[in-house]
């Protein structure tokens, strides 16, 4: 059986390029895995140094803020930004550096006891989002059966 020439070697090219093809691939998701775990680390530190700050803030801006940098340097990320207002803080924490920097903002306090003006339209919870007044009559849970259509 006679062999062609121009074939001699062609599985060692299309090895060379599969494998090629192979390391763009898991150097790709290598990179989006590492861009995740950062963003979740300045996720984690934003939100623990916001909890810090406004555990703190009785003892001024300055105190809160330095709690709240302890807290993400601890957690492996920096305090980029910190404003306490009131008894709420607000910060933002960044990770990474490079093309893979991620940062994050967060906010912690006291819930207004009112309930007005902490929901946006589209969050989740209780109550109109709108700020439109509730519907009179009983509520779904309240009604009897065969009650539809009837006033109290």
């Amino acid at each position: 059986m006679r062999r062609r020439e121009g074939d001699r070697g062609s599985a060692t090219v299309w090895s060379l390029g599969v494998i090629a093809l192979l390391c763009v691939v898991f150097g790709a998701v290598a990179g989006l895995g590492h861009a995740v775990v950062v963003r979740h680390r300045a996720a984690g530190a934003a939100d623990l140094a916001a909890l810090a700050a406004a555990d703190h803030w009785a003892e001024g801006a300055e105190a809160a803020c330095a709690a709240g940098r302890r807290v993400a340097s601890a957690q492996g990320a920096r305090l980029v930004r910190c404003a306490i207002v009131g008894e709420t803080s607000d910060v933002s924490a960044g990770s990474g550096h490079g093309p893979f920097a991620a940062e994050v903002r967060a906010r912690a306090g006291p819930p207004d006891p009112s309930g007005a003006g902490t929901r946006t339209p589209g969050s989740q919870g209780p109550g109109p989002a709108t700020g439109a007044p509730a519907p009179e009559g009983p509520s779904p849970a309240n009604r009897t059966p065969g009650s539809e259509g009837r006033s109290p």
